[in-house]
């Protein structure tokens, strides 16, 4: 299957009555059949490693749980797809920290703005403390989540109009943003002004102009081909995202204690697989997307920092997430942000 323009926005269009798009068939009726669904098109390594983990998984419990995968959106947009796994309409969902927190407003403390230098950092803080007062505050919440955090990235910004190589390049730069006050207001502190899309609904408004460009992570440039849409991509890594893979709980409790371990430890080790697929992509990523016509800048991370500093960013969100948060999160970083 080709995955373009319209099968990312697919999901939207479909519903729950859609077909997985990734399937493996158990050779009997399954005691557990179980739906995952997520906002990645099929071909993103986060969908290659649930496949490998669902062949996996049904071979280990000898055909008692089959998974099934509704890849781009195919389910809905990340908000509607978080109410059915509220309700139970769908048993499994990976989704943005920064998404999550219109539920758990201090999931999203990960992705404040330019708070990770690099990869040493967000993995030695998210499968460390701040991982793990995360995972609190979303269990706190009446959900599952899994132990590892699969890997987004670092975010980028493109845009149609001109290279974005300082803050006062974004003064009145009309921008998507996903759904969630942490971008809002990270971008309203930059002067711009962003708008709340939904990811399956990014490539047209980038189309028809509704907005000038978008803030997303390399791999997703290239597998929703925004270089069809966009020409400039500056280097901003304004923030890192991830995606926990959540669960609700009550379906999560009516598996078997083993069949909760198996199904545990492979979406574990996918999520793991799964980051050296980005770090391997990311090394060759640049040089293909300039191949595909993006035009690339380097930027000074110091100057947005202290843009954000000015603007009264870091202060505000301090008062937001807490000071138990907060200083997890500085002790993670090992630098004061506020």
């Amino acid at each position: 299957m080709t995955v373009n323009r319209r099968t990312i926005l697919l999901g939207a269009a479909t519903g729950a009555l859609a077909a997985p798009l990734i399937r493996v068939r158990p050779a009997m009726a399954a005691e557990f059949s179980y739906k995952l669904a997520n906002n990645q098109p099929l071909d993103h390594p986060s969908n290659v490693r649930l496949a490998e983990a669902q062949k996996a998984i049904l071979e280990a419990t000898g055909g008692r749980f089959d998974l099934q995968i509704f890849p781009s959106n195919q389910l809905g947009a990340d908000t509607d797809v978080l109410g059915q796994l509220r309700s139970g309409g769908v048993e499994f969902f990976q989704l943005s920290p920064i998404i999550l927190s219109t539920l758990v407003p201090n999931a999203s403390i990960n992705g404040v703005g330019f708070a990770f230098p690099d990869y040493d950092t967000v993995w030695k803080a998210m499968d460390g403390e701040l991982g793990a007062y995360e995972r609190g505050q979303i269990e706190g919440a009446g959900l599952v989540v899994m132990e590892k955090i699969w890997d987004n990235g670092f975010r980028q910004t493109t845009s149609s109009t001109k290279p974005v190589a300082a803050p006062a390049d974004l003064e009145g730069f009309k921008i998507r943003v996903p759904v969630s006050p942490l971008w809002t207001s990270m971008f309203t502190a930059f002067g711009s002004a962003p708008a709340s899309i939904n990811f399956a609904e990014v490539y047209t408004a980038l189309q028809t102009g509704v907005v000038d460009g978008q803030e997303n992570p390399l791999a997703i440039l290239k597998v929703a081909k925004l270089w069809e849409v966009q020409k400039y991509c500056s280097m901003t890594n304004h923030m890192w995202d991830g995606f926990w893979l959540l669960g609700n709980r009550r379906a999560w409790g009516a598996l078997p204690e083993d069949v909760q371990g198996v199904v545990a430890e492979n979406f574990n080790a996918a999520a793991m697989k799964q980051r050296e697929d980005i770090a391997q992509m990311n090394a060759s990523l640049r040089g293909e997307l300039e191949g595909n016509g993006f035009v690339f800048n380097d930027v000074d991370p110091k100057a947005f920092e202290d843009k954000l500093r000015e603007a009264g960013f870091y202060a505000e969100w301090k008062k937001t997430y807490g000071d138990e948060a907060w200083a997890i999160l500085e002790a993670a970083i090992g630098r004061t942000l506020a």
